[in-house]
């Protein structure tokens, strides 16, 4: 009975030794693209696309000279490049079902980056954007340009039966047009085992979850050979699987556009959304885990994804209670500047271009393509947990926004841009000016839900963020800790509510069973 015993237990150990290899944590790797370059992405020479209808047909007759004649090779695809105008023509594009990349796919990398800007191309233009299309796509009204007319046999419902082994036809295309070398085993003309591409992304907050690595969440990854593409969307904790499967060695990038609906901009580069290229590897998927010392636009984009996500997430009935920010929320970074703003501009608040160009700077000649809901100065926002603060901050107006609509932004944004003009960058003014009362309203919300976000992430005291200001954002600290909560708190925050006379009088209305504690709250911060 005893040796029994010692097997069963010795099988149990064997059994948590294997769980412990198959942990998230074997999916982590801290190396990989460290040596990757995030700037402009630099073209070699162009190549030979094995996807083409005729070297496709080439292929065929090579393994198949007996039914070249009598199979046709029919185009499944379209590579072709768009030149749209603005951000409406881009927007038209991504609702039709295009993906867009900036640069060409028949071109080998000589150095690899998140972007690229056709020569021929005025700067301060979109460039041309290169996608794959259906071959029975319909074209908008946009300039474009088919440059190869292909077959991609997963798109081919003809490959879906018969006996032509068509991942032997995919292969001998890459062998016969001089691309043998990025097949993942170049040297054999048989078919192999497909893979499709899986891994997981990580990042490292170094103050969170005891300092391992956790999933960057919601994001697209891309990843293609030639003109053949794969899209998926990590899940929370980052894993990823695609949906199609790949011999070939492949680029893979991550794409800012989230499942939770926002995207992530912008790089000086005319996309709604920012790239970040992960490099070159094999067709079994990529590892990779962000951290501080990443490249700093890579390691700010993912933590400004995972800010999102999470307070997005966090807005449910069961957690916070509060208005989501909008859908298709657009946020900028701009990695050489310190303001930060909700100006909410894609998502229908209006506010003179004139004012955002001088707020704005140096990137005001992209206003014209792409308007910004959200944008983040970074300069010199370095840590996890300051670009987790400022984005909580920012989506607080965003939900605020939700609630009290565009002619309150209107006016409220208006207030916040000339002030920060009029002072040299002291961006709330006094509190004297007209219309103060909505920066009062608004700021103080905002400084509330970011220092409450910041103590549940990170524990210890709340901070005091924005504390020295004329409006005083303790005041709905003050009544958190006394019953009201953030939900109750958000729930008169509506449209009428301008100033913080008419935030007391909504507040008594709304809880008079908490006047007293609301008076007394009046009273410590002033009328």
């Amino acid at each position: 009975m005893g040796g029994k015993i010692r097997l069963a237990l010795l099988a149990l150990l064997m059994m948590s030794c294997s769980k412990e290899r198959m942990a998230p944590e074997s999916r982590l790797d801290f190396e990989y693209g460290r040596d990757i370059t995030h700037g402009k992405i630099v073209l070699g020479n162009r190549l030979e696309n094995p996807y083409k209808t005729e070297n496709i047909a080439k292929a065929l007759a090579s393994l198949y000279p007996t039914k070249a004649g009598r199979v046709e090779v029919e185009p499944t695809d379209l590579y072709v490049r768009f030149l749209p105008e603005d951000e409406e023509q881009c927007a038209e594009l991504e609702a039709s079902g295009v993906k867009l990349l900036d640069h060409p796919l028949d071109y080998d990398i000589a150095v690899d980056g998140d972007w690229y800007h056709d020569p021929d191309i005025p700067e301060g233009d979109v460039t041309w954007q290169y996608a794959v299309v259906p071959a029975d796509y319909e074209f908008p009204d946009i300039p474009y340009e088919v440059i190869h007319k292909c077959f991609i046999a997963d798109n081919s419902t003809k490959t879906k039966s018969g006996d032509i082994d068509w991942e032997a036809v995919e292969r001998q295309a890459y062998i016969l047009t001089g691309n043998a070398d990025r097949l993942q085993y170049a040297s054999s003309t048989k078919a192999s085992s497909k893979v499709a591409p899986s891994g997981r992304i990580t990042i490292v907050d170094d103050r969170a979850n005891g300092g391992k690595p956790f999933g960057v969440a919601g994001v697209r990854v891309s990843c293609n050979s030639f003109v053949k593409f794969a899209h998926t969307y990590t899940d929370r904790d980052g894993y990823y699987q695609m949906p199609k499967e790949f011999a070939a060695n492949l680029r893979y990038r991550l794409v800012f556009e989230n499942t939770k609906g926002f995207s992530i901009g912008f790089n000086m580069v005319l996309v709604p959304a920012s790239v970040s290229t992960l490099g070159k590897a094999g067709p079994e998927g990529v590892n990779m885990t962000v951290t501080s010392d990443s490249e700093e636009k890579l390691f700010r984009r993912c933590a400004v994804n995972n800010a999102a996500y999470d307070y997005i997430s966090r807005c449910s009935y069961e957690d916070m209670d509060i208005a989501a920010p909008p859908r298709d929320l657009r946020i900028w970074l701009f990695h050489s500047l310190k303001p930060s703003s909700a100006v909410m501009i894609h998502n229908g608040a209006v506010l003179s271009i004139e004012l955002l160009e001088k707020f704005l700077g140096d990137y005001s000649s992209i206003l014209k393509y792409f308007m910004p809901d959200i944008t983040l100065g970074m300069k010199d926002v370095l840590t996890y947990s300051s670009i987790y603060s400022e984005t909580c901050h920012e989506l607080a107006h965003a939900s605020h926004f939700t609630k009290v609509g565009t002619d309150y932004w209107n006016k409220y944004i208006k207030y916040i841009v000339e002030s920060y003009l009029r002072s040299g960058g002291m961006t709330y003014g006094d509190g004297t000016s007209p219309d103060a009362g909505y920066c009062e309203i608004g700021e103080c919300w905002a400084y509330y839900l970011e220092s409450m976000m910041y103590k549940e992430r990170y524990g210890g005291s709340i901070p005091t963020f924005g504390s020295g200001n004329w409006f005083y954002p303790q005041i709905f600290r003050y009544l958190d800790e006394r019953g009201v909560s953030r939900s109750d708190i958000f729930s008169v925050l509506d449209a009428e509510v301008r100033s913080k006379d008419e935030l007391r009088k909504a507040l008594i209305e709304a809880f008079p069973e908490k006047r007293t504690v609301i008076e007394q709250m009046f009273d410590r911060y002033g009328k």
